[in-house]
């Protein structure tokens, strides 16, 4: 049985139909999210959308240009002002106060806009610089 070695990885389903016969090299690779792609005598190249569990997250939007072929590693994030990385989540520099959070009266800083973090903001009462709210 050439399935017991499992030659097709874990997103496969193994098949030996001659294991009986002690035929070499028959074994058959099936994807198991689409059991229709198939291969003899090795791993099948199964699709795999890296961006279905949302690695980039923060709003950014994710392309997998090659989950066809199911390489790893390869999704692309990108943030609404057109940055972007590979593999990883980009680093979108963003401006909370660009939305004007705080109202009327109050000044908006926000220290770090490149760091990705949301709700980092400050709002700085104009007539009393000393009451902020974080």
């Amino acid at each position: 049985d050439e399935c017991a070695t499992t030659p097709c990885g874990s997103d496969q389903t193994c098949t030996d139909p001659n294991k009986a016969a002690d035929k070499l090299h028959d074994f058959e690779c099936a994807c198991n999210s689409d059991m229709s792609v198939k291969k003899v005598d090795g791993p099948a190249t199964c699709e795999k959308d890296e961006c279905a569990s949302d690695p980039c997250g923060m709003g950014q939007t994710c392309k997998d240009p090659t989950k066809s072929v199911g390489s790893i590693g390869d999704f692309i994030c990108k943030c609404s002002n057109g940055v972007k990385a590979t593999g990883t989540p980009a680093t979108c520099e963003t401006d909370e106060c660009s939305t004007s959070p705080c109202g009327k009266d109050q000044t908006c800083t926000d220290p770090d806009t490149a760091s990705n973090k949301l709700h980092d903001f400050e709002c700085v009462c104009d007539s009393d610089m000393s009451i902020k709210k974080v």
